[in-house]
C-alpha cells in the first residue's frame, strides 16, 4: 500500500476487551502503522493486551468503573452494556486530554475507528467534533442474522420453541431459526438492546467488515442498499498484517515441531476459542472420539475450559497410553502457523468468524461445533453455502466424533470439501492481491481517513 502521509496524524482504535474483537482491531491498526498513521489503542481493564507486542502503538486505558464480580461474572452481554454506561464520560475526558498533549507535538487525530458493540465511543467523537469509523469484525452473513433476530423478537414471532426449530427462516435462507445468533449470556431482551445499539451507524462516516465481497455478497448487497455510508470490505485484516500476537492467552509453540513430523494432510486441529465452556463426559467422548478416528491430532485444551478442572486431570483413564505419540494437546495454540502448516488437514472448530476466516484463507476444511451468537451462522454458511464444514449438530458422543473426523480426513467427502476449500483460498489469495477487491476496499479506506 501506497504512504498516505507523514506519521503526524492519529487514529484512536477504541477496542473491546474479547479476544475475537481484539485481533481484527489490532490487525487493522498494524495495516494502518504501516501506511503512515500513529496508532492510539484505547481500551478498558478487562483482558488488556500486552503492550510490549505493539511497542509503536500508545495505550489509553480508558477507566469503566467495572469491579472485580462484574468482570468475573461470565455474563459478556451485561459486561458490554455496562461498559456503554460507563465509559461515555471517562473516555471523552481522558481522550479530550490527550488531544491537548498531542496539540503540544503539533500532531492531531484523523478519527476515531471503535468496535460496533462500544457504541459510547462515537457519541464521544461528535461531542469532540472527530469522525468515526465502525469496525463490524463479525461477518456480513451474522449482521444480516441480527436483523432477522430482531425482525422476528419485534414481531412477537420468537418463542423458546420457535428458537429450537429446523424451520427456515423465511426470507434469511439457508438459516434456521435454531442458527439465529442467540448468546448463552443475558436475556433475549438484553442481548436485542445490544444488538439493535450496534446496528446503527448513527453518525460514523463508513463502516468497516473483516470479510471478502466474494465469500458473503448477497448479504453485503443487502446491507449496502440499506446503509448510508460506504463500506469497506478489508479481509482478512491478518493476511494484510504483519504476524504481531495479540492473543490474551500464551501460546505454546511447541506443536509446531510436533506437526512437522507428521505427514501431509493427516493432523486434525482441534480448537473450541477462547471462551468455550466443556463438562467433563463431553472432554471424554472428543477424546474417545480422537482416538479411535485413529488420525494424527493436535488438541487445544485450555486451562478452565473443562467445568471442574484445571487443565488434563478430566481426561478419561487409558486415554494417553491409547494414543502415544499420535496425539499433541497444548494449552493453546499459535493458531494462524498451525492452520498454514502442511501437515494439518482438517480443523474442529467452534466457528468464530477470526477462526472461520483463517480456515478459509489457509484451505483447511472444517468439523463445526457452534457454541452460540454468530457461531452458529458461521456453521450454517460452511456446511450448506460454501460446503467445506461438517457440523456437528447433536449431544457428542464418541462415534459421532469418529465418524465425523474421518469423513473429514480421509473419505471421498472430505477431499471433495478440500478441493474447495483449496478453491476458497485461491480466491482469498486473489481478494488481497493487487487489485482484489479486498485490496482496492484498504486503500478507498485509506483515502477517506486521508480526507479528514
Amino acid at each position: 500500500m501506497e504512504k498516505q502521509r507523514k506519521r503526524r496524524c492519529r487514529v484512536v482504535l477504541v477496542t473491546c476487551p474479547f479476544q475475537g474483537h481484539i485481533n481484527p482491531m489490532l490487525q487493522l491498526g498494524t495495516v494502518l502503522y504501516s501506511n503512515g498513521y500513529s496508532i492510539t489503542v484505547a481500551h478498558t481493564k478487562s483482558n488488556s493486551i500486552n503492550p510490549s507486542n505493539y511497542p509503536n502503538f500508545y495505550f489509553l486505558l480508558i477507566p469503566d468503573g467495572l469491579n472485580e464480580c462484574q468482570y468475573s461474572s461470565g455474563d459478556e452481554i451485561a459486561e458490554i452494556l455496562r461498559l456503554n454506561d460507563n465509559c461515555k464520560i471517562t473516555f471523552q475526558e481522558c481522550l479530550a486530554q490527550f488531544m491537548e498533549q498531542l496539540k503540544a507535538q503539533d500532531e492531531m487525530i484523523s478519527c476515531i475507528i471503535y468496535d460496533e458493540i462500544l457504541y459510547f465511543a462515537e457519541s464521544v467523537a461528535n461531542r469532540l467534533e472527530l469522525p468515526s469509523i465502525i469496525l463490524r469484525p463479525a461477518g456480513a452473513n451474522f449482521f444480516i442474522s441480527r436483523s432477522a433476530l430482531l425482525q422476528f423478537k419485534d414481531g412477537g414471532n420468537l418463542s423458546s420453541k420457535g428458537l429450537e426449530s429446523e424451520d427456515t427462516v423465511p426470507n434469511f435462507h439457508p438459516l434456521r431459526f435454531k442458527d439465529l445468533p442467540l448468546s448463552k449470556f443475558g436475556s433475549l431482551e438484553t442481548m436485542s438492546q445490544l444488538l439493535d445499539n450496534a446496528s446503527h451507524t448513527r453518525s460514523s462516516s463508513a463502516v468497516i467488515f473483516n470479510t471478502m465481497d466474494f465469500l458473503e455478497q448477497p448479504s453485503l448487497a443487502k446491507i449496502e442498499q440499506r446503509c448510508q455510508v460506504p463500506l469497506f470490505c478489508i479481509g482478512p485484516l491478518y493476511k494484510f498484517a504483519p504476524a504481531l500476537s495479540s492473543s490474551l492467552l500464551k501460546e505454546d509453540i511447541s506443536c509446531i515441531t510436533w506437526l512437522d513430523k507428521q505427514t501431509k494432510n493427516s493432523v486434525i486441529y482441534v480448537s473450541l476459542g477462547s471462551l468455550t465452556l466443556i463438562d467433563e463426559s463431553e472432554l471424554a467422548e472428543m477424546a474417545w472420539g480422537l482416538a479411535n478416528s485413529k488420525q494424527p491430532f493436535l488438541w487445544v485444551v485450555r486451562p478452565g475450559s473443562v467445568c471442574g478442572s484445571d487443565w488434563l486431570e478430566s481426561l478419561p483413564e487409558g486415554f494417553k497410553e491409547s494414543i502415544g505419540e499420535r496425539g499433541c494437546i497444548v494449552k493453546w495454540a499459535p493458531q494462524k502457523e498451525v492452520l498454514a502448516h502442511g501437515s494439518v488437514g482438517g480443523f474442529w472448530s467452534h466457528c468464530g468468524w477470526n477462526s472461520t476466516l483463517e480456515s478459509i484463507s489457509e484451505g483447511v476444511p472444517m468439523i463445526c461445533r457452534p457454541n452460540s451468537g454468530d457461531q452458529k451462522v458461521n456453521a450454517r454458511y460452511l456446511s450448506h453455502v460454501w460446503k467445506v464444514g461438517l457440523e456437528l449438530e447433536n449431544e457428542v458422543q464418541r462415534g459421532e466424533v469418529e465418524r465425523a473426523v474421518r469423513r473429514l480426513m480421509v473419505d471421498k467427502k472430505g477431499m471433495e470439501m478440500r478441493d474447495r476449500a483449496k478453491d476458497l483460498k485461491e480466491k482469498t489469495e486473489l481478494c488481497i492481491g493487487k487489485g482484489g477487491s479486498s485490496y482496492n476496499s484498504l486503500n478507498e479506506l485509506l483515502k477517506l481517513i486521508s480526507s479528514f
